[in-house]
């Protein structure tokens, strides 16, 4: 398990989570055997390429837009939205805007 985040104290998840010019920065918070939970922050242009995962993976927005692709359908998500990509369907994520997002993935 990962211990850079101390708990029992109160988190500002878009506050933990910086952007970076041209990049994407990634910071786990939990893993176990169960999950795993990740902050991700994506500059503008940036993006993930379509993959899949064979677990049901949720994505929140914490700041900005995104839009999300699964199973070639695109999604365009703000702040404070919230969609679940299903296990072994396409997905991909691209910044229409720098963004920050929370994924939480639990294994089946």
């Amino acid at each position: 398990m990962n211990d850079i985040f101390e708990k029992g104290k109160i988190l500002t998840l878009e506050a933990l989570v910086d952007y970076s010019e041209g990049g994407i920065v990634s910071k786990q918070i939990l893993k176990s055997s169960a999950g795993n939970i990740t902050l991700f922050s994506f500059d503008k242009g940036q993006g993930l390429s379509e993959h899949t995962a064979p677990f049901d993976a949720m994505v929140q927005i914490l700041d900005g837009k995104a839009e999300i692709r699964i199973g070639g359908t695109p999604f365009l998500l703000g702040q404070g939205e919230t969609i679940i990509m299903p296990a072994n369907i396409t997905h991909a994520l691209s910044a229409v805007e720098r963004f920050k997002m929370l994924l939480t993935m639990i294994r089946g």
